[in-house]
């Protein structure tokens, strides 16, 4: 077993499946989540838990967030038995949300103020990737401290980079984040387009898979439209959240405009389905 201790918060639909990659890779973990439900499942996989973050980080080495957006990061953080009410020192601390450049710069110096280190570290895939340890991990951050735990986001992704100082991984993936919304957004209008000109969905989405415009997103997301399946892996709302964060560092392109506004719209009636669940809003144009 590595002696590396781990601290996780956070079990959503992603943290959930990457704690468990840890676990698997005999990494000794302590989990805390605001929903105590949750804890039960990965304790029995052999965790342990922590009561509050404050808790956690007195007795871990890397703690690593995976929640929803800022102001959870500022809960974590800030909030009573939060992690800087530990006043620890030498721990690295790792956050995987998708968030603002803005809170990761803000935390991070606060980390450091205590002497510790603060990487955003999100991620680019779903569930699956998740649950196979496939992840894409886009880091920003201290150069040392990263080469310290990239044994433990490789345990997480087929790939960690490091690309920048505080807040780079955070622009990165909201970068990646603005194609998602427009591939998702360009796929519907594409089935809706041949749909409405006698295509079946089906046989354009083979064609699509086919071609070279085929990506694993294109397939994945073309079943669901198929299969009238719109069951969150990655939920419209956090998209929406995203462009919104990816506006406020200056999204301001045509496709990225047109996105922006149409995920806005949707979020209030598909939020809670997944991204592709975008098609509805489309076809209601």
């Amino acid at each position: 077993m590595s002696t590396t201790k781990i601290g996780w918060i956070g079990l959503g639909t992603m943290g959930n499946p990457m704690s468990q990659q840890l676990i698997k890779a005999n990494y000794n973990v302590t989990v805390y989540n605001r929903t105590k439900e949750k804890e039960a499942a990965i304790k029995a996989q052999g965790a342990t838990t922590a009561p509050t973050p404050s808790a956690l980080i007195q007795q871990t080495d890397v703690i690593i967030i995976m929640v929803s957006d800022d102001k959870a990061i500022k809960d974590i953080f800030y909030g009573d038995d939060g992690l800087l009410d530990a006043k620890t020192s030498g721990k690295v601390i790792i956050n995987m949300s998708t968030v603002s450049p803005a809170i990761s710069k803000e935390v991070g110096v606060k980390c450091l103020d205590q002497g510790n280190h603060y990487l955003d570290a999100p991620v680019s895939g779903s569930v699956k990737q998740a649950q196979e340890g496939s992840l894409v991990v886009m880091v920003g951050g201290d150069v040392t401290a990263f080469e310290q735990v990239k044994p433990v986001l490789e345990k997480l992704g087929k790939l960690a980079i490091r690309i920048g100082d505080s807040g780079a991984g955070n622009v990165a993936k909201l970068a990646i984040n603005t194609l998602l919304g427009i591939a998702a957004q360009g796929l519907a209008e594409a089935v809706i387009l041949a749909r409405n000109n006698g295509i079946d969905p089906g046989d354009l989405t083979t064609l699509i898979n086919n071609s070279a415009l085929g990506s694993a997103f294109g397939k994945i997301k073309g079943d669901a439209i198929v299969n009238d399946n719109y069951k969150a892996a990655f939920a419209l709302k956090l998209i929406a959240k995203d462009l919104r964060l990816a506006k406020d560092i200056g999204l301001s392109t045509p496709l990225g405009e047109t996105v922006y506004q149409t995920f806005q719209q949707a979020e209030v009636e598909y939020g809670n389905e997944d991204i592709i669940a975008i098609i509805k809003q489309v076809d209601h144009k």
